[in-house]
C-alpha cells in the first residue's frame, strides 16, 4: 500500500469517527430528552394519584384539573404536579380548577 493510499483509508477513519461521534452525541441528547420526559410523566401520574385520593377524582379528572391549573398559572405542568406531591394540602392554584371543574 502507498503512503497516499494510507493518508486517504486514513482520512475516510477519520470521517467516520467524525460522523459516529455526531451520532452519540445525537444519542446522548435523546437520552437526556428522554429521561426528562419520564421524570416528568412520573410527577405527573402521582400528582394524579394524590389529586385522585384526597379529592375523590378520576384519575382523568385529576389530570384535567391539573393540566387546567398549570394553564390559568402560567406554570409548567410539573412545577404544579410538584406542588400537589410536595403538600399535605391542596395547592389554591389545583382548588380553584377544581371549583371550577365540578361547577361545570
Amino acid at each position: 500500500m502507498t503512503v497516499a493510499q494510507q493518508e486517504v483509508e486514513h482520512v475516510v477513519t477519520d470521517d467516520e469517527t467524525t460522523e459516529l461521534r455526531a451520532e452519540i452525541e445525537s444519542l446522548r441528547s435523546q437520552i437526556e430528552q428522554l429521561q426528562t420526559a419520564l421524570t416528568s410523566r412520573v410527577a405527573i401520574e402521582q400528582a394524579k394519584g394524590v389529586l385522585a385520593e384526597r379529592l375523590h377524582l378520576t384519575p382523568d379528572e385529576a389530570f384535567e384539573v391539573l393540566r387546567r391549573a398549570a394553564r390559568n398559572t402560567r406554570q409548567p405542568l410539573t412545577r404544579v404536579a410538584a406542588l400537589v406531591t410536595a403538600s399535605r394540602t391542596t395547592p389554591r392554584e389545583v382548588m380553584h380548577e377544581l371549583n371550577g371543574h365540578r361547577a361545570a
